[in-house]
């Protein structure tokens, strides 16, 4: 599938208006940005002493049950702490219940077979929001879990921590200017140098915008692809039209495509 200009030039005024708060835009621009991830965790965890290691951008982890998450951005510091940044737009997509698997999940994939788990490294989810999800007009919520003795409540330090940022925040602070920065369409006018230069790569440099174009033409290209697929499948379970007729109304697949879709339906059935 190719772009046409049109599209190239829709590509172009919806990449000047992407923000890190996009998750897309985010995970291109925090690729093997180290700086980049390093400042945000050290802002966000009020910590200085945080080196990463390792960054990965749309990673999947998966459990033994076949249950997955794509984790936005993950990385690892010098101390083998685990960390799963996730931009969330909608209030929907960031749950208490979407959290807790993310967070079962960067377990799981820390833990290696023979390891003892007293030995296992702190995880941290991090969720950045655009809306204030918790309504409590906070920069930050840490989400803590205690233990009930008697009239006291004592922290259950077990080394798993889950973190919710609120999007919306402008105080003048390094969490208020972060939380500008996520949400700045110009690289220009961003305060952290970490984070505008990839963001003025990708915006204003050719190369960058010929890179990011294409990832946008892909990310098209992907989602017609999986509507159409929705599609044969569709008809296939409807049983009214032979493959070679579905494949007209379907030009994206080929006989093969629409052969491989009805053995998954039937398969279900």
């Amino acid at each position: 599938m190719s772009t046409t200009p049109q599209a190239h030039r829709q590509d172009l005024k919806r990449l000047k208006s992407l923000r890190y708060i996009d998750d897309d835009f985010m995970t291109v621009c925090l690729a093997d940005n180290y700086e980049g991830v390093e400042l945000i965790l050290q802002i966000v965890l009020g910590r200085e002493d945080i080196t990463i290691k390792t960054v990965h951008t749309q990673e999947l982890l998966k459990n033994l049950q076949g249950r997955s998450a794509i984790l936005d951005v993950h990385a690892i510091d010098s101390t083998k702490k685990e960390f799963d940044v996730e931009i969330q737009r909608s209030d929907t997509g960031a749950g208490a219940k979407r959290a807790r698997h993310n967070s079962s999940l960067l377990d799981a994939h820390i833990l290696k077979p023979g390891d003892d788990t007293e030995d296992i490294p702190d995880s941290y989810v991090i969720f950045i929001t655009e809306n204030d999800v918790m309504k409590g007009n906070q920069p930050i919520y840490p989400v803590k879990r205690y233990v009930t003795v008697g009239q006291n409540k004592v922290l259950f330090d077990d080394g798993s921590h889950i973190i919710y940022v609120n999007g919306k925040y402008r105080g003048n602070d390094e969490v208020g200017k972060l939380m500008h920065d996520f949400s700045c369409t110009n690289p220009d006018d961003m305060y952290y140098e970490a984070l505008a230069k990839k963001a003025r790569y990708f915006k204003q440099d050719e190369k960058g915008v010929a890179a990011m174009c294409k990832i946008m033409e892909d990310m098209r290209n992907e989602a017609a692809l999986n509507n159409a697929r929705e599609t044969a499948e569709r008809l296939i379970k409807k049983g009214k039209m032979t493959l070679e007729e579905i494949a007209e109304c379907v030009p994206l697949l080929s006989l093969d495509d629409l052969r491989e879709i009805e053995i998954k339906v039937m398969q279900l059935a």
